[in-house]
């Protein structure tokens, strides 16, 4: 893959310099079958040093494509890992620190879909670009030129575009053959939280979040997936009729001034248009997937509080490892926006599921396996993960905000993987809770 300048047509008539991978704009859709060793040449061309990062893949932290490996301009970085996880709408993009808002903004993304045998049995629209379609969602702010504004004038969550690009396209139509089509959607904003929905508020089904299937299909008319997340969902449609996909004005939890974080805006995001005839799609099943970490398996509860631009009260520094964890861990990451304004939470290389928001049961759409998550003010989510497979004391890893200026500004902490583990810092252990539980730090 080559990170490169070029030039795009995101609206009619207008050119609008943009960076992409192997092309002017986003890249290409990378897929690979659980078990598959992966090798990716990531060539930069850019003027300045930039970073790929495999979002929500579970690798080695030496190849993750965080801050930790720059790639310099006119040089190449060559990661290779084992796929060891199941199907998932994974993607990429850049990590550089401090820059990862603009990298992305410019226009460096790409989906990478993760395959396995389980997934590939089950009776789901899965024939690429023609009933499996791929929406990397993303706003923009053009100038009368054409080009990018990067000027986010001062909003505390970074830019928020009136230019909403599916797929790299203004106004984006795709047509639709089959009477089922399944859309992978990805909020690959770098700020604006959307709550997707069809403009005649139809019905679909919920299959998939960040990190693959959820057990059962969850019938909804709305999806809210804040920057980072990820949702698949599958909508029925009937012979020649139109539906828009949309973003209806997200509900944001109780932040202060809601509609200068984009609470009100309803956005037009993609037309799908049916053929005149159909072919008939399979109905969709009744069992998706079977998982679950049982919570009497953790042995350590940290706690993390997010405001402003820190976690715990400290700011990210490139130089001081703020969490250590010990290697076959399973843990219960207590997470608390106490920040008036949006933030949300993502953490490297692991898969976690949400066991409950202030003590109750979190609702359908955050029952599966997630990577990232949306944190309403003044909540405490409790997040339980199991760390497996990679130790490298020297390697760090992140957990931060994936508002990416927020990212940028400092709201992002260190963990490392190692054999016995340790606490301290940021995140360290919360003994009382420890105690209470009966656990114990391993």
């Amino acid at each position: 893959m080559e990170a490169q300048e070029g030039s795009s047509e995101l609206v009619p008539g207008l050119q609008t310099p943009t960076w992409g991978f192997n092309g002017p704009m986003l890249g290409p859709t990378l897929r690979a079958q659980a078990g598959e060793r992966v090798a990716v040449d990531v060539a930069n061309n850019l003027p300045e040093p930039t970073t790929v990062h495999w979002h929500g893949m579970h690798l080695p932290a030496a190849m993750d494509g965080g801050p930790h490996q720059p790639v310099a301009p006119d040089s190449t970085w060559k990661p290779s890992w084992q796929i060891d996880q199941p199907a998932a709408t994974l993607w990429y993009h850049p990590h550089p620190h401090g820059n990862t808002e603009e990298h992305v903004y410019r226009g460096l993304a790409g989906m990478f879909i993760l395959d396995d045998p389980l997934s590939q049995s089950l009776s789901l629209p899965q024939n690429y670009g023609l009933d499996d379609i791929p929406v990397i969602v993303q706003d923009k702010r053009l100038a009368r030129d054409g080009s990018l504004i990067t000027d986010s004038q001062g909003n505390e969550l970074g830019m928020l575009g009136t230019t909403i690009l599916a797929n790299g396209v203004a106004g984006a139509v795709q047509q639709v053959e089959t009477t089922l089509v399944r859309l992978r959607l990805l909020n690959g904003s770098t700020a604006r939280t959307y709550d997707f929905g069809f403009d005649d508020n139809r019905g679909f089904a919920q299959i998939a979040s960040d990190s693959g299937l959820l057990r059962e299909p969850h019938e909804t008319t709305r999806v809210r997936l804040s920057p980072g997340e990820r949702a698949e969902i599958v909508v029925a449609l009937e012979p020649g009729e139109d539906t828009l996909l949309t973003s209806y004005p997200p509900d944001l939890g109780g932040v202060a001034a809601p509609s200068a974080f984009g609470s009100a805006d309803r956005l037009d995001i993609l037309k799908l248009q049916a053929a005149p005839q159909l072919q008939p799609s399979s109905p969709l099943p009744a069992r998706l997937a079977e998982f679950g970490i049982p919570e009497s398996e953790a042995g350590v509860t940290r706690t993390f509080e997010v405001q402003d631009r820190q976690i715990n009260g400290r700011s990210m520094d490139m130089d001081r490892i703020d969490t250590e964890v010990a290697l076959g861990a399973t843990e219960i990451w207590e997470v608390t926006n106490t920040h008036g304004v949006p933030h949300n939470w993502h953490v490297h290389d692991v898969q976690f599921e949400v066991l409950d928001i202030d003590g109750a049961e979190p609702p359908p759409e955050l029952q599966g396996r997630k990577d990232t998550i949306y944190l309403e003010p003044e909540h405490t989510y409790r997040l339980i993960m199991r760390f497996e497979d990679y130790a490298d004391p020297d390697s760090p890893y992140m957990y931060h905000c994936h508002l990416l200026l927020h990212e940028d500004q400092g709201l992002m902490g260190q963990f490392v993987v190692t054999q016995s583990g340790g606490s301290g810092g940021a995140g360290q252990p919360d003994q009382r809770r420890q105690e209470h539980d009966g656990g114990h730090q391993h």
